[in-house]
């Protein structure tokens, strides 16, 4: 059961030195190093030895959403032609998007932005997100998607302090479905050839989609994290990956979420007690005390303080083993945040495996 420590925002703070944040992803991706968490240990391996560190019959369960150029960079029309950052979380409409600008305060209601050869206007204020609601000018039948190869950036995290080589190193190698603003990271460490060898192992892995947006990585601000709200995020699981999760627990294999998004993915379809195929938004937010459904272990990579990504997986393992598991990684050198290196948290170690 948890403590009122538990709910306590402060409670999930911890010091990391700035050195211990990953500013390049390893190359290849399957070097980076994986602490394997079971019931009483957390042993130190690399990525590629998961083949190993698995059961057959395990099967991954995998995010292929793909990181879209949500950030656009242009000019408010008027007045000073004060440069404006767009930072695209959902489209609304064929012309209307939710965005993030900068600076918020200058972009008023009616107010103009020059984005490249085109001009979206500003037409409501979203007090959930803080962001503004964006009509983009374009011609009849056209969606904003075309122009988002040549107007936009692929977005990395605010830690990392220079751009990548590749943008490609920020999408994992199975991303197909356009939708995202921030990679679900935990599969960054995957390769084709890793895929295989956990295929050849007798692991086998299906996908489901969920749009990482806003709800993922907005800071929890309340005290008392029981009163913190997610944003919504798109979710798809397919009826083929039920039936092969079904499939799978029939014969005596594990449910291995890769990634939190997969856990809040597959946990909301089953939120009416057995898993159903789920198309729709979600806002599920798991904190100690949540009783999980499906997921019976998972792949994890190490999270900002004081976020409710933190908070997810202190409901499976427990607040304080997390922040005990975080200071080891700290003290043999881990690499921490979306290029950093990752956790197996196996079923043994989690309180309530289903």
């Amino acid at each position: 059961m948890p403590s009122s420590d538990d709910f306590s925002l402060d409670a999930y703070d911890y010091h990391l030195p700035p050195e211990r944040i990953a500013q390049q992803p390893v190359s290849p991706r399957d070097h980076s190093r994986l602490m394997v968490v079971a019931q009483e240990t957390a042993t130190d391996h690399h990525f590629y030895e998961l083949p190993q560190l698995l059961q057959p019959g395990d099967l991954l369960i995998l995010n292929d959403t793909r990181v879209i150029p949500a950030r656009l960079r242009g000019q408010k029309v008027g007045g000073s032609g004060r440069t404006v950052e767009v930072f695209l979380l959902e489209e609304l409409s064929d012309r209307q998007w939710l965005a993030l600008v900068k600076p918020g305060r200058k972009l008023r209601l009616g107010a103009v932005i020059q984005i490249g050869t085109l001009q979206a206007t500003v037409q409501a204020i979203d007090e959930e997100t803080r962001g503004r609601v964006i009509e983009f000018d374009l011609p009849p039948g056209d969606r904003l998607w075309s122009y988002l190869d040549h107007l936009g950036e692929v977005p990395l995290p605010p830690y990392i302090d220079n751009p990548i080589e590749d943008t490609e190193q920020y999408q994992t190698v199975y991303a197909r479905r356009p939708g995202a603003v921030a990679a679900p990271t935990a599969g960054l460490h995957f390769t084709p050839e890793l895929l295989s060898k956990l295929a050849y192992h007798g692991i086998d892995h299906c996908f489901l989609t969920l749009h990482v947006g806003i709800g993922t990585f907005r800071p929890v601000e309340a005290s008392d994290i029981r009163h913190h709200h997610l944003h919504e995020e798109w979710i798809e699981v397919p009826a083929a990956t039920v039936e092969r999760i079904q499939a799978a627990k029939a014969a005596g294999g594990r449910i291995i979420a890769v990634g939190t998004t997969v856990i809040r993915s597959l946990e909301t379809a089953a939120q009416s007690g057995t898993l159903q195929p789920f198309c729709g938004k979600s806002d599920l937010y798991i904190y100690p005390g949540y009783q999980p459904k499906i997921v019976e272990g998972f792949i994890t990579n190490f999270h900002l303080p004081r976020s409710s990504l933190m908070m997810l997986v202190s409901a499976f393992i427990g607040r304080e083993r997390l922040l005990q598991l975080y200071q080891q990684a700290i003290d043999r050198q881990y690499r921490f945040y979306s290029f950093g290196d990752a956790m197996l948290i196996l079923p043994s170690a989690c309180h309530n495996t289903v």
